[in-house]
């Protein structure tokens, strides 16, 4: 299993609607077939400076490897992510 993560903060204001427009457009990653429990989570940690972060599972690096060349994904990095993320960290995780 591999868990996919990243912290970001957008260079849209907080509440405004191209904010709620990304969140949005962001969840339909939910729906390419190898993604498991998507999540869209607000980071509450006074110790990091990032606002959101998306966490999700895919069963092995084959799926993990269709997930970032699917079409979808590369369209929502190339026309939203790219444009619109200020600054992010992304994790990836296995059980140890």
């Amino acid at each position: 299993m591999i868990r996919h993560t990243v912290v970001f903060t957008l260079k849209h204001e907080a509440g405004s609607p191209e904010e709620r427009d990304f969140l949005e457009s962001a969840r339909q990653l939910a729906g390419i077939a190898t993604v498991e429990k998507f999540e869209q989570l607000r980071q509450v940690s006074p110790k990091c400076d990032h606002a959101f972060g998306f966490s999700m599972e895919f069963a092995d690096q084959a799926a993990y490897d269709f997930y970032n060349d699917h079409p979808m994904h590369r369209d929502f990095v190339e026309n939203r992510w790219m444009r619109e993320v200020a600054d992010f960290q992304e994790i990836d995780y296995q059980p140890l």
